[in-house]
């Protein structure tokens, strides 16, 4: 095989590593599978999932699955749009969602749509998440009642070079830690 295709072949596994993490993280949340969940990223990881958690991700899967399995008979976290920019060991992604839910009290049903900026990193031939910042752009009238008020507690999003997506190395604010 030419050095080219092996390089090509390498590039295409990467980028399929990549994405197959990131729908482990999908499955994991939706079937509140800790050790599922908690494979897409690497044991040192930072979560900066606004209000509901910033920190590491043994946390944040406490408090994820604390808030879905209180108040969520389903969730569903769909990945759409995804682009992948990879730098050797280094890749970083920005993952669209939408999120979708039947709660078990009134009201039913919620939806809220945004981005998933990560930070890969490969350690020992394994690609996880090192850094994920989670950015809320759209939420229903029940949680966004006044528009996007709601995700004041996120990084916010940006229409311009200033989003956090253009941030190289991606890194979490460490001084939000504890203050989700």
């Amino acid at each position: 095989m030419s050095d080219d295709i092996a390089a090509m072949v390498r590039e295409l596994k990467d980028r399929q590593e990549i994405y197959d993490c990131i729908m482990r993280y999908s499955r994991g949340i939706d079937r509140l599978d800790r050790e599922m969940l908690l494979s897409a990223y690497h044991e040192d990881a930072i979560d900066d999932h606004g209000d509901t958690y910033i920190g590491g991700v043994e946390g944040f899967a406490d408090a994820v699955f604390e808030l879905h399995g209180t108040y969520q008979e389903f969730t569903q976290h769909h990945i759409t749009n995804h682009r992948c920019d990879l730098d050797g060991d280094v890749a970083h992604t920005e993952s669209y969602y939408l999120f979708r839910c039947i709660n078990k009290e009134a009201p039913w049903y919620n939806t809220a749509s945004g981005r998933y900026l990560d930070r890969f990193e490969r350690r020992d031939g394994r690609w996880a998440i090192a850094e994920r910042i989670c950015l809320v752009e759209a939420q229903d009238e029940i949680w966004g009642p006044n528009g996007n008020d709601g995700s004041s507690k996120y990084v916010p999003a940006s229409r311009s070079k200033d989003d956090a997506s253009y941030q190289r190395p991606l890194t979490v604010d460490r001084s939000r830690m504890g203050n989700g």
